[in-house]
């Protein structure tokens, strides 16, 4: 069975406020190569695990995020192909947007100072032993 989105009832939740809004955010870091999007993801199931568990459902089956969330709620950890991945979109995608886009200057420096607080972001958060790939790790 399909999850569905929660009622309007549930959306007037100030936890399931603050979760759509860390899951937006997060939805942007995958397009936008200086918000890390694991750790926003994070906070917003554990937002929707406070106030609404069909929006908590809904966030478990996404293909997208849903190995992640499962594998954090289980192990309290990323897997380190998921650190891999974040770290080197960052850099890669990032840094060539900081070189070839920014202006240089104050801009720039402000560019290399997000894609820095993003990465260290992303190693603070504890890895998985073993491959860390599943939830049941």
């Amino acid at each position: 069975m399909r999850a569905r989105w929660p009622s309007l009832r549930e959306g007037l939740n100030p936890w399931f406020l603050v979760g759509v809004l860390f899951l937006l955010i997060g939805a942007a870091g995958v397009v936008l190569p200086l918000l890390p999007t694991t750790p926003f993801v994070l906070v917003s199931a554990g937002c929707f695990a406070k106030s609404s568990p069909r929006a908590h459902a809904w966030l478990l089956e996404s293909q997208l995020f849903g190995p992640i969330i499962r594998n954090w709620e289980a192990n309290r950890c990323i897997s380190l192909r998921i650190k891999f991945v974040a770290i080197s979109t960052m850099l890669l995608v990032g840094g060539t947007s900081v070189l070839y886009v920014v202006p240089p200057g104050w801009p720039r420096l402000g560019g290399v100072g997000l894609i820095a607080v993003g990465c260290v972001t992303v190693l603070l958060i504890r890895t998985c032993p073993g491959n860390g790939d599943s939830a049941s790790d």
